[in-house]
């Protein structure tokens, strides 16, 4: 029996260049699509040199429906892995229609796209932003879907909808799978999350403090109700992350009805001061920080229950914050400072 034949959108992002490793290594055939808003083509390179395969690769936008339906068929894509977003909740707050064009633009365009080259299967990148503030904690995938906090986790929540009532009328077969907080870097070192101009997530802005490019990491408050006053994060290696969209390919196929979710988190909250000092511990470097006032968008704190996806999927995120932290750093010093 050969291997599916894998679209993924936004492959040479952070998630999704580790995933079309993963892919590759487990024999999957696989073409990405990247519009290179937020990464560069030296990704696809790593991809190669971790690999020993270059993978198709297209730098396009997925609101080219067209496109994306040429591409299907030529391809004969079997599934698609749904990465394609602008993902900041701070700067969402600032530009929400540019959020709303390309995240449920992008969205339409694809699901448009797979209806006219009759493909059904699809994996979406969802987020835990969905569940906003949650009333109680550890989330679970049935806990209540509060007002989202920002406009990018409004349309995490529009994109579940739009993804659901398309599956209702038996267009698709989908798996949303909300993250928590990705971190960390291949073991390797040959790609990471390296996002364009200035970090919006707490770990690159970590490591890029430390290296030098920053001078100084700001702390969004300290006066939030939990130990330290600062915000909890589910925090989880990119590379578990990506072994859960295998699972999720394989789980397609299973399926008893066209659409479920599954929360991806280590089932472990950490507060930003525990992740400063996780990777202070493992980079013995002291890191220049200040506290500053919240930030819009910001929820207090949220962490998953991932019971659902250990037993249904057969996934568990392994590796912990000190190993997030090294990876990220390892992957941090392999880069030159930009110009």
């Amino acid at each position: 029996m050969r291997k599916s034949n894998i679209l993924v959108t936004g492959g040479l992002g952070f998630i999704g260049s580790h995933t079309v490793v993963e892919l590759i290594n487990q024999g999957y055939n696989t073409v990405i699509i990247d519009n290179l808003s937020n990464t560069s083509l030296d990704v696809l390179d790593g991809i190669e040199r971790i690999t020993k395969q270059r993978p198709v690769c297209y730098i396009e936008d997925i609101l080219n429906t067209d496109l994306l339906e040429k591409i299907l068929r030529e391809h004969k894509i079997d599934a698609v892995i749904h990465f394609a977003a602008f993902k900041s909740v701070g700067e969402s707050v600032q530009i929400p229609l540019t959020y709303y064009r390309n995240n449920i633009g992008g969205l339409i365009s694809l699901l448009t796209a797979m209806e006219k080259a009759e493909v059904r299967d699809i994996v979406f990148s969802s987020s835990c932003t969905v569940y906003g503030q949650p009333e109680k904690l550890p989330v679970m995938e049935d806990s209540p879907i509060q007002k989202a906090e920002s406009p990018y986790g409004n349309t995490k929540k529009i994109g579940e909808d739009i993804l659901f009532d398309h599956a209702k009328a038996d267009q698709i077969r989908c798996v949303s799978l909300r993250y928590f907080n990705p971190a960390g870097a291949h073991p390797s070192s040959l790609i990471g999350e390296l996002p364009l101009g200035v970090p919006n997530y707490l770990v690159p802005y970590i490591t890029q403090t430390a290296a030098g490019w920053r001078k100084q990491l700001t702390v969004f408050g300290n006066n939030y109700n939990t130990a330290d006053g600062t915000c909890i994060r589910d925090y989880l290696h990119v590379v578990d992350l990506a072994l859960a969209h295998l699972k999720a390919l394989d789980f397609l196929s299973k399926m008893t009805s066209n659409y479920d979710t599954f929360n991806l988190g280590t089932g472990r909250g950490s507060t930003v001061l525990e992740v400063i000092n996780a990777f202070e511990t493992v980079s013995k470097q002291s890191l220049n920080y200040t506290i500053g006032d919240r930030r819009p968008g910001d929820v207090e704190q949220v962490w998953a229950d991932c019971k659902k996806a250990n037993e249904i999927l057969g996934w568990k995120a392994e590796a912990s914050l000190e190993q997030m932290m090294l990876d990220a750093w390892n992957w941090q010093l392999t880069l030159a400072k930009p110009a």
